[in-house]
């Protein structure tokens, strides 16, 4: 056949099946991508979030066994000593501290525990509530859980950029899991195996990445619901949940429950109580009334009002800052429907804000039981260890990708999934993140970092171009 006649034999058009075989094979690709290297970039944060969240899931038990000679009396006696008595105990003893606040558990085996201010640090003071003797004293950033609670939200080392990063981790989580997902969907539906059960006897790479999707599919949800949950203690994604609870009136009202008019104030709950619901951490301060002749109330005083008001315990009675501060009586129940923020005038006591569950908008009452989950609190043991299967399986997961990794990893090469061909599929992966960055912010702003210094940075290195592709 001459060239002449080859030229006019039409030109054979890929499929329309092929196209989109194509197109998928690049998507895929492309979002591999980013759940690699996201993965590779974050997976150590996300372990030291599982591990410490794992540990401080049991508090409860952790603190009853390690400081039981200071939490717990041998016995109750029919009688206990007033609380103004506990008072002056703590007082005599710590003459140059402060007292700050005083909580009252629901065990009658548990002492009380007083918060005091001395030299700069914070102390609890545990005090049997029997006879008023001091069983112990606890500095606070010494408790083990403390350290374990750090760790989980500040990474230990404390900050403003320590909380950033663990905010910005707990989010491409998020990410991993929309994009791993989209990777574990099976394409192939005649078969369970590699898609909700394991294929137990292959070995190698298989076997592996096997014990990573599967798992991770069956934790997804879970894993999601703890980390929602989180967010609303986060400083970037914490703001916005608390504006959006604002601007859409599902947050909780300023002075619920009040009685007369309240003099404005712009110093938050959170800044003068301690052990306050998420709900009423910005509840804004009344002040009290100084008049002649009136002294302010006691400790009885506010025990008898939270027994009226009928708080459940624990609950934490705040003492006031100066002469127009108020007692805060708080409680962050397990129960969150027990939640209760009560603000009394110290000399009259008056009842100047009351705000309970059934106050917060809808939005808050769900943040609040929310919280209560992710803290292990909601319903007991069984919630405890939900957490703690969650939390174990998070950290298998990212071993199993680190094992499935390594198998996979040439030498000279950091292993990365082939980076697509198709520019517009990159392009349009690249917009579903920055719509990602949009309601996460500071993954938006992480992409935008990373983009930059792959155009401008990692490009023009030659060695680590090579390596990083």
């Amino acid at each position: 056949m001459t060239n002449a006649n080859l030229e006019k034999q039409p030109q054979t058009q890929p499929s329309k099946e092929k196209i989109n075989k194509k197109t998928k094979t690049a998507f895929y690709q492309t979002v591999w991508r980013w759940h690699f290297y996201a993965g590779l970039i974050f997976s150590p944060f996300l372990i030291i979030l599982a591990f410490s969240g794992g540990v401080y899931l049991f508090k409860p038990q952790i603190e009853s066994v390690l400081y039981a000679d200071k939490y717990y009396v041998q016995e109750q006696e029919s009688t206990t000593l007033a609380p103004n008595l506990q008072l002056e105990k703590v007082n005599e003893a710590f003459p140059d501290g402060t007292v700050t606040s005083i909580t009252y558990f629901d065990d009658p085996l548990r002492t009380a525990e007083f918060g005091l201010m001395e030299n700069g640090q914070m102390s609890s003071i545990y005090v049997n509530q029997n006879n008023g003797e001091i069983t112990g004293t606890i500095l606070n950033e010494k408790k083990f859980t403390e350290i374990f609670k750090k760790l989980h939200s500040e990474l230990i080392i404390g900050g403003t950029f320590a909380n950033r990063i663990v905010e910005l981790a707990a989010c491409w989580a998020v990410i991993l899991l929309v994009t791993g997902l989209y990777i574990w969907w099976p394409r192939n539906r005649a078969s369970i195996w590699g898609t909700v059960l394991p294929r137990w006897r292959s070995k190698g790479r298989i076997f592996w990445r096997d014990m990573h999707a599967v798992p991770a599919f069956w934790l997804s949800a879970f894993i999601l619901i703890f980390i929602a949950t989180g967010l609303p203690w986060s400083g970037v994604m914490g703001e916005q949940i608390n504006r959006m609870a604002a601007s859409t009136n599902t947050g909780y009202p300023n002075y619920a429950q009040s009685w007369g008019e309240k003099p404005e104030s712009i110093v938050k709950t959170k800044e003068v109580a301690d052990e306050v619901p998420w709900a009423a951490e910005n509840l804004p301060v009344p002040t009290s009334t100084m008049i002649n002749g009136y002294v302010p109330l006691t400790l009885n005083d506010m025990t008898f009002i939270a027994e009226t008001e009928n708080i459940k315990k624990p609950y934490t009675i705040t003492m006031p800052q100066g002469e127009a501060g108020v007692f805060t009586i708080a409680t962050s129940h397990a129960r969150p429907w027990n939640d209760a923020t009560l603000h009394v005038d110290q000399y009259t006591g008056s009842i100047l804000s009351d705000v309970r569950f059934n106050d917060y908008g809808i939005m808050a009452q769900g943040i609040t039981v929310g919280i209560a989950l992710h803290e292990g609190r909601l319903f007991g043991l069984a919630n405890q260890v939900m957490g703690l299967i969650v939390c174990i399986g998070l950290i298998g997961l990212i071993i199993s990708s680190f094992i499935m990794w390594k198998k996979r990893k040439p030498e000279d090469k950091i292993g990365a999934p082939p980076k697509s061909k198709d520019k517009k599929i990159t392009r349009i992966v690249f917009v579903i993140m920055l719509i990602f960055g949009v309601f996460m912010p500071l993954v938006g702003i992480s992409i935008i970092i990373v983009f930059l210094l792959d155009r401008l940075v990692f490009a023009k290195i030659e060695p680590l171009n090579k390596w990083l592709r």
